[in-house]
């Protein structure tokens, strides 16, 4: 009998739990470590955010996992061993030392944004569920005024997110009758959105949202921002007031991961880009707290579609290993985002992300089947793997 440890209950997490579940004969454990109660499908966060989706719609329970021959543990990450593949893990119960004979790190990116002076006080984190059910309050009672979307540093999980969020609330403040007496504004740290999918995919995105009457100013890299006076700076010398600030914050990798030596000099776990293996043997990193340098200088961005796409790899090549049966896989950076715009509308952006000299990837034009595909594609997650 061997073990399978699977740190982090998020997309990579439950992906890989699950194939290796379907591979492994019932002899090996699969454990899932997390600190959370609950599975969340954060692509549903932007929807919960102007009224569209109830929190408990969104979200399963991790203890599930249970009735599908995975072992899920409740608890903190307090430490990693990765030469002896351990980890020490808080909960309910004393602090435990879990072994095993693989192990995947899937702890995501921790947000940090008091890493930025007055944000968390003066704005709402659109990628949190208090954050999106703050902002769905906020908008129920909103009757005009300025509403800044701000990304606080330029590089971010879910790079379409802030982008998605300006367009929905607009379409939100259009069904309240009060779009008409809202100036929106879009700060971005970034140079322009979507930057590593190309500039066909960047600059479609930018007109999707200055179609909607959106002002988008980037490389607006935010230094501090006052509560009180409503007012954000920013390094170029430009303020701007709001009424309401809607923010995606800072990232950088879980202090846990950090303490074992597994970060390189990125800030970010360094893998082989096929097999997602790090530099000691038998332990892998997948998903956000991750960095995949590309040819074109900038790493893989940081979304849902990889994690997925790279737990299926590294779970099939530990079970090809393990039973002597199958092939090896190796993960061809080939993902897909949804872009939400409004009015039951969603383009659609694909393609080779592992493409040299640059990423090729095509942009589709907001339609209302990438929207219904959006939708499918919610319930099927939820469905398939829970």
């Amino acid at each position: 009998m061997s073990t399978v440890l699977i740190l982090g209950g998020g997309v990579g997490g439950v992906v890989a739990a699950g194939t290796l579940r379907k591979l492994l004969p019932k002899e090996h454990r699969i454990i899932v470590v997390d600190r959370e109660q609950n599975h969340l499908f954060a692509p549903s966060l932007l929807w919960l955010m102007i009224g569209d989706r109830k929190s408990q719609k969104i979200a399963r329970p991790l203890a599930r996992l249970n009735r599908k021959g995975i072992e899920f543990v409740q608890g903190e990450t307090e430490s990693i061993d990765p030469e002896k593949k351990s980890v020490r893990v808080s909960g309910r119960e004393l602090a435990r030392e879990l072994a095993a004979d693989a192990l995947i790190v899937s702890l995501g990116a921790d947000l940090v944004p008091q890493a930025i002076p007055g944000l968390k006080e003066a704005g709402q984190n659109i990628y949190t569920l208090d954050g999106a059910e703050s902002i769905s309050r906020s908008l129920s009672s909103f009757a005009g005024g300025k509403i800044v979307v701000l990304t606080a540093a330029p590089a971010y999980k879910c790079p379409a997110a802030p982008y998605e969020a300006a367009m929905l609330i607009d379409y939100h403040l259009k069904r309240l009758g009060v779009r008409a007496k809202t100036r929106i504004d879009l700060y971005a740290a970034e140079p322009a959105p979507m930057g590593t999918a190309g500039p066909e995919v960047s600059a479609g995105v930018r007109q999707m949202v200055e179609s909607k009457s959106i002002q988008y100013f980037p490389n607006h890299q935010v230094t501090e921002v006052d509560a009180v006076s409503r007012r954000i700076k920013f390094a170029n010398g430009v303020n701007a007031d709001f009424d309401l600030l809607f923010y995606v914050p800072p990232h950088r990798a879980p202090e846990v991961v950090k303490n074992a030596g597994l970060l390189s000099e990125s800030g970010w776990v360094s893998v082989d880009r096929h097999t997602l293996e790090t530099k000691f043997k038998g332990v892998y990193a997948i998903g956000d707290v991750t960095a995949i340098p590309l040819k074109m200088g900038k790493p893989l961005p940081k979304a849902g579609v990889f994690a997925h796409g790279q737990a299926e790899v590294v779970a099939r090549n530990i079970a090809a290993e393990w039973t002597a049966r199958g092939e090896k896989h190796r993960f061809d950076g080939v993902g897909q985002c949804f872009i939400e715009t409004g009015g039951h509308r969603a383009g659609i952006g694909k393609g080779n992300f592992y493409a040299e000299p640059t990423p090729q990837v095509a942009i589709k034009q907001p339609a209302i089947r990438w929207h219904l595909a959006k939708i499918l594609f919610e319930k099927q997650w939820l469905w398939k793997w829970f």
